[in-house]
């Protein structure tokens, strides 16, 4: 059966086939009943009741119920055979009025036009013979009087507008009836043909697979939505229980003894009886499929991961606190290697957190890992080093591992305390930590093979070779050429697949020029609330936010943008966040380029406030290192400008720290001074206000520490050089722009099609 979208009328319902794009097929019987989002509710007759029944007691044919999705979404209530269809109705029965179609009914039948909501339903007079006695009348009248069903109450009303809700309890991960999961033994349906999902019930998987707000889902691709995801998660089992059942159990279960054994090896416990009164920590297998560039599955990994949610603070754990590399770090180190042909590996530090050793002060009892405990299932794990979950477990691995370099003759960088370095004349060897991956840049391949077997003298590593993939990142490199490329085109793809958005329409801008998002478009009535109560806007603006923090920053205006509204999303905030998906799927390719020509440091600033709805300005900056952008940023200022001077001189200063870190991360890893860094800005007020103070009068208000920029300025660290706007790099951080210059500054920022 196929449905026209064009044919869709104003009040939900077809015109010629039956379904809306957001119906769905529902496997019902006898004595079920659905209360989610149904738009008209009315009286069924006792005679339609009757045939109905009959009809259920013949066959099990599953019966298509309407759907349609403008209220909010009532949880679903299902009715045992016998009883009425009571739904909060407080104790006043009320039915539901469906269409009941035969299972081969085909798309030339219309199903009949509904009444309005809570229109009484006239009940048609019953036949008689003009010769009926006035007894016979009379006895039917009194029957038909004792049928007569009562009106809906305020409560029912209510319930049908939208203005309550039947119950405020969470919904679990639960598959709505009818959208046909995939199997081996059923595969994916044509999402065209809604026909095509009527299945057994005994082939429905419910609950797999499924986000929840797939409940309310108002897309036609909803079972392409339903495979997309069980396919995303399908790889990675969220128990044990689900891990025995899955084809790759035997691939699972030997990875769960690798940790095993590695536990036992490490010493991380010792088996004792649990004293009484003490704080048990809990404890659960988590399984990660790890894959490789092309998105193949290379390894089966199973961490047993401590419930440190449970554990108090002050008697469970002191200091949590564990610095990784930054990505900006990661990014400038990559550049300069590219650029002087070094060699650049990658190492895996195998259980670093079981490393990591507890103090005497920090005594931590654990359950024993579920399905493996020992003979004595009475007995507990007494923790002897730091276990994966645990609050403390980072901070106690990063002090063991400065520890360790320390031994190795390393010195930890003052301005990124996870990047260690190691200079012996002209021998340089750089090692960027992040958690338990480790880069390692080199001047020659045999300081890194050197450094591989010092390391493996004190803890267990896996040696990855050269770099290929880090964090999610894919890199490519030609050393011919002395360049390097960096893309999370995996990633965007991956979570494509996850909110099923993998199919929609490439666009050209992450924002349209004419997008104006303010608070206004949040949600205000409980049917706009109902609309978003699933929809999983935070989950998905930051899978967005990663992505620009990684490898794109031509998305960072826009993604900075409908985070803005990430307390009280509404569906035009939501529209945003599928429009940058589409640009990203359009644009997936580019890859974020270093190398080729020597390129020194240099900034793009810049500010506006023309679009700021709370009068912030909307600051932004990128620095760029051998022709890629290394690190750069988009952020809403902390105060109310007065002027458009103002803005732009506060958003220099913003710069102003991020180029003095920047150059002291270089300077103190390759021991090299660096001239003045050329800061670029577009006003030139701003630029005269970092080497003077004669407008006095407009800027006496300003902060004393916004003057910050001038010292840097004085002190020779830092020169403003004037940029005509239409060369400003940095104006795709602070506003939407048109197509043309959206792709210009994209590629002068070092993203390329590789």
């Amino acid at each position: 059966m196929e449905t026209d979208s064009e044919s869709v009328a104003s009040d939900g319902i077809t015109s010629d086939a039956g379904l809306t794009d957001s119906s769905f097929y529902m496997p019902s019987s006898y004595g079920e009943a659905l209360l989610d989002d149904s738009d008209w509710f009315s009286d069924v007759g006792d005679d339609a009741q009757d045939e109905y029944k009959a009809d259920a007691s013949d066959s099990e044919a599953d019966i298509p119920v309407m759907v349609p999705t403008s209220l909010s979404p009532i949880p679903n209530t299902i009715f045992e055979p016998g009883e009425e269809a009571l739904a909060a109705t407080e104790g006043k029965n009320v039915y539901i009025k469906t269409e009941l179609y035969d299972s081969a009914s085909t798309s030339n039948s219309t199903p009949t036009q509904p009444p309005a909501p809570h229109e009484p339903v006239e009940t048609p007079p019953i036949p008689h013979d003009e010769h009926q006695s006035e007894a016979e009348e009379s006895h039917s009248e009194a029957e038909s009087r004792t049928k007569r069903i009562r009106k809906p109450t305020q409560r029912v009303r209510d319930l049908l507008e939208g203005r309550a809700v039947a119950s405020n309890l969470p919904k679990g991960r639960k598959v709505a009836k009818g959208v046909q999961l995939p199997t081996p033994e059923a595969p994916v349906p044509n999402v065209e043909s809604p026909d095509a999902v009527e299945q057994p019930r005994d082939t429905v998987l419910e609950g797999e697979g499924m986000s929840d707000w797939m409940m309310a889902a108002d897309w036609v691709e909803e079972y392409a939505l339903a495979a997309e995801i069980s396919e995303a998660e399908a790889l990675e089992p969220r128990s044990l229980a689900e891990a025995k059942k899955h084809p790759d159990w035997p691939l699972w279960e030997k990875a769960i003894h690798e940790e095993l054994a590695t536990l036992k090896t490490a010493g991380t416990w010792v088996l004792v009886n649990a004293p009484e009164g003490v704080n048990i920590v809990g404890s659960k297998w988590l399984f990660r499929a790890k894959k490789d560039a092309a998105g193949n599955v290379v390894r089966y990994k199973v961490r047993l991961v401590a419930q440190g949610f449970s554990q108090v603070p002050g008697v469970d754990y002191f200091d949590t606190f564990a610095p990784v590399a930054r990505l900006a770090s990661i990014r400038a180190v990559l550049a300069i290697a590219a650029v002087e042909n070094f060699e650049i590996h990658q190492i895996d530090i195998k259980g670093a957190y079981l490393n990591g050793v507890l103090t005497e002060d920090e005594v931590i009892f654990m359950k024993q890992p579920p399905g493996y405990a020992s003979e004595s299932p009475g007995l507990v794990c007494k923790l002897h080093k730091t276990l994966y979950g645990l609050k403390q477990s980072g901070w106690r691995w990063y002090q063991k591992l400065v520890e360790i370099m320390g031994k190795l003759g390393f010195t930890r960088c003052d301005v990124d305390q996870a990047v260690f370095y190691r200079r012996n004349g002209r021998k340089l060897v750089i090692v960027l930590v992040h958690v338990d991956d480790c880069t390692i840049v080199a001047v020659a391949l045999p300081l890194i093979e050197h450094l591989k077997k010092e390391i493996a003298k004190h803890i267990d590593i896996t040696d990855l070779g050269e770099i290929h993939w880090i964090l999610g990142i894919e890199i490519r490199r030609i050393r011919e050429a002395r360049k390097i490329f960096l893309s999370q085109c995996s990633y965007i793809d991956s979570i494509l697949r996850r909110y099923g958005l993998k199919d929609l329409k490439p666009v050209l801008l992450p924002m349209e020029t004419s997008t104006h998002l303010t608070s206004a478009q949040s949600p205000s009535t409980t049917e706009e609330f109902a609309k978003m109560r699933n929809v999983p806007y935070h989950e998905a603006v930051g899978s967005l936010m990663y992505v620009s923090l990684g490898m794109r920053p031509d998305i960072t205006y826009a993604v900075q943008t409908v985070s803005h509204f990430s307390t009280k999303p509404g569906l035009a905030h939501w529209e945003a966040v599928k429009r940058i998906f589409r640009y990203l799927k359009g644009t997936r390719d580019l890859w974020l380029s270093y190398g080729g020509t020597l390129k020194e440091l240099t900034g793009y600033v810049d500010a506006d406030g023309n679009m700021a709805e709370d009068h912030h300005a909307i600051s932004g900056y990128a620095f760029l290192l051998h022709g890629g952008a290394v690190s750069w940023t988009t952020k809403c200022q902390e105060i109310i400008s007065l002027s458009t001077t103002e803005s732009e001189y506060v958003a220099a200063t913003y710069a102003a720290k991020e180029a003095l870190w920047l150059r002291s991360l270089i300077s103190q890893l390759f021991d090299t001074s660096l001239d003045a860094t050329t800061l670029f800005s577009d006003n030139q007020s701003a630029i005269a206000l970092t080497k003077d103070h004669q407008y006095h009068a407009r800027t006496k208000h300003i902060d004393i520490r916004f003057h910050f920029i001038c010292w840097i300025v004085e002190n020779g660290s830092l020169r403003l050089i004037y940029c005509p706007t239409d060369e400003m790099i940095a104006d795709t951080l602070t506003k939407a722009l048109p197509s043309p210059k959206v792709k210009h500054f994209a590629a002068e920022l070092g993203l390329v099609s590789v």
